[in-house]
């Protein structure tokens, strides 16, 4: 699994690229904490619940009817993350769903179960650039934790920046053209 530093990374992208009028705060925050809630799996470590588990760890809360759970859990929540309904369950299935295709691109564990109640098989995505992140803090705290973060900054962090950077140069593009299309309107009433 990549870090819980990197899981945000997509929400905090889509956030930079569409903008506050887009994507009020609270949704924004609501964002974040959908893309990090699958991994509170891992308790089910301290339960005795094994890995390969329906409910351990990369099981069902890493599937995609779990990640329309929380959107739907948004839809009811909308007016308090002051944002419409259909906004808040698209930007909130998003981030939930991109937990598990990040910890797909890992190169260790035991994969993920996207397709759970449907299907126990656990899946892994073709290519797997990411290094998986320790699960213990002393493990994390070494040159292997070194290791992750870099992979995390090449294969999440920097794309991510330039999908932002990407999407705002064009919210700019559109706005630019808006604009210039009133002043020619008022410049030019017509007949």
């Amino acid at each position: 699994m990549p870090t819980l530093l990197t899981h945000p990374a997509i929400p905090l992208a889509m956030a930079c690229g569409l903008g506050r009028d887009k994507l009020p705060a609270r949704l924004i925050a609501a964002g974040v904490v959908a893309s990090i809630l699958p991994d509170l799996d891992v308790l089910a470590f301290r339960w005795g619940v094994p890995y390969a588990a329906e409910f351990g760890h990369r099981g069902f809360s890493h599937s995609l009817l779990f990640a329309l759970a929380v959107a739907l859990v948004g839809v009811a929540l909308a007016p308090l993350l002051r944002s419409t309904r259909g906004r808040s369950f698209w930007f909130l299935l998003f981030a939930a769903a991109s937990h598990g295709v990040l910890d797909a691109l890992t190169n260790g564990g035991l994969g993920i179960a996207f397709l759970w109640p449907f299907s126990a098989e656990r899946y892994f995505a073709p290519f797997q650039p990411i290094e998986v992140a320790p699960l213990r803090l002393s493990r994390f705290l070494s040159l292997r934790g070194v290791a992750v973060l870099w992979s995390e900054l090449v294969w999440v962090w920097l794309p991510c920046f330039g999908v932002a950077c990407a999407l705002l140069a064009y919210r700019r593009y559109r706005a630019s053209a808006s604009l210039a299309r009133t002043s020619a309107t008022k410049a030019n009433p017509g007949p």
